[in-house]
């Protein structure tokens, strides 16, 4: 897995400069080399960390801010971290991997890092899922949030008061299907689409009527399109290209190292790739 260590190193460097940036990395494996890398960059920190997989934007906090907090007797604390339950995508035999132990422990962890509150829930649900403006409104999709992989004791109702009782949101808009590919999360909201301002959505698009992404993403359009958000705003849509198709190479399917039980990476198989799932920094866009 080369190539991807030097990716996150990548962009931890991009990322720190416009913001801090904490690098967590497994002791067994990574640390020590982590460390010695990153040591003297400035606006990095490397914290020891045991976890099952890497994907933070899943398995960490979903952050929360309010005005104050006195009321809740959090003195002036602003900031809070949301602790969802995690089933590495979908549980024994529908997950991407049968141990999860320790991932489940990912969100807790960071928020006594960071000393802030920890609001933990029950539900099964990752960060890429959803999508927020700050403004009220969150965007997800039925295929993941209603894959009876995730909650089945829940239905569509329950799921959304749930959201809107712990994201402080008052609108969900729900779109049909993820992005082409996007298996391994059921279809998560991140990489089809997202807010870039409160009333407007980037949406991953293709013209070839060919691809299965054409009428996902037609799907998609209609379904926001036809939407307003909490503030009673029509939802404009911005289209942005996917690109490829593109495929998983030999030597990338060969470098993944699997302890376990753990989905395959097929050599040949389509990826699913957007443009839409980027890191929005402090004063830039990480993509």
């Amino acid at each position: 897995a080369e190539p991807a260590r030097k990716t996150f190193e990548r962009t931890a460097m991009a990322i720190s400069k416009f913001e801090p940036v904490t690098i967590c990395a497994s002791a067994k494996q990574q640390y020590p080399r982590v460390h010695e890398l990153m040591e003297h960059q400035p606006n990095i920190r490397v914290v020891e960390m045991s976890m099952n997989d890497s994907w933070f934007r899943d398995t960490g906090p979903t952050f929360i801010t309010r005005e104050g907090g006195s009321d809740i007797g959090l003195a002036e604390q602003t900031i809070a971290g949301i602790d969802w339950e995690f089933n590495a995508w979908g549980g024994l035999g529908g997950g991407c991997f049968d141990d999860w132990s320790l991932d489940r422990s990912i969100a807790k962890k960071i928020v006594e890092i960071e000393r802030i509150p920890r609001f933990a829930h029950t539900m099964v649900l990752e960060g890429g899922s959803i999508h927020v403006d700050g403004e009220g409104t969150c965007i997800t999709t039925e295929e993941c949030l209603l894959n009876p992989n995730r909650n089945p004791h829940m239905t569509k109702l329950e799921i959304e008061n749930e959201l809107k009782d712990f994201l402080g949101v008052t609108k969900i808009i729900w779109i049909p299907l993820g992005l082409h590919g996007d298996e391994d999360t059921n279809g998560h909201v991140d990489n089809l689409c997202c807010f870039i301002k409160p009333g407007v959505i980037l949406l991953s698009w293709t013209d070839d009527e060919n691809d299965p992404q054409y009428e996902i993403s037609v799907k998609a359009l209609s379904a926001l399109t036809q939407a307003v958000d909490a503030k009673g705003r029509q939802i404009e849509v911005v289209k942005i290209h996917v690109p490829g198709p593109l495929y998983i190479t030999k030597e990338e399917g060969e470098g993944v190292l699997a302890t376990g039980h753990a989905v395959p990476r097929v050599p040949g198989k389509r990826l699913a790739a957007s443009y839409v799932n980027f890191y929005p920094a402090n004063g830039g866009i990480i993509a």
